[in-house]
């Protein structure tokens, strides 16, 4: 592609972005900066999250946002849950999924710092 080209396809890609998010997320602001990253970038989340896969696309902007609420990450939690609810997640759906987000975000932690306390403490483990 040329440079032109290249820039046409970033253009429709944050124009496609604007439309459904009603905003161009930081992420893409960002590497729409490079095509030759924000491209293939864009073109893996349309393969992820367009087409239609074991998952309708309500299952899997559910499981984004779950993997969003453990990971944290306050933005994509927002972007998901708005994107889950416009394709037909109820309110008891998207509670349910941040309860399981939360507690899988605890169990990670858990983890990690029960680990570190038993090496501290000499503690021995299975």
């Amino acid at each position: 592609m040329t440079k032109e080209e290249d820039e046409k396809t970033v253009e429709k890609i944050l124009e496609r972005v604007r439309k459904v998010c009603g905003f161009i997320p930081v992420t893409n602001q960002i590497l729409s900066e490079r095509p030759d990253l924000f491209i293939p970038y864009s073109s893996l989340s349309g393969a992820i999250f367009e087409n239609e896969t074991k998952f309708d696309k309500k299952t899997k902007h559910l499981l984004a946002l779950a993997a969003a609420a453990a990971m944290g990450s306050e933005h994509c939690i927002r972007n998901q849950m708005r994107e889950s609810v416009a394709l037909g997640a109820t309110e008891e759906e998207v509670l349910e999924v941040l309860v399981i987000a939360a507690y899988m975000g605890m169990t990670r932690s858990q983890s990690y710092s029960f680990r570190a306390y038993a090496e501290q403490f000499g503690r021995k483990l299975e």
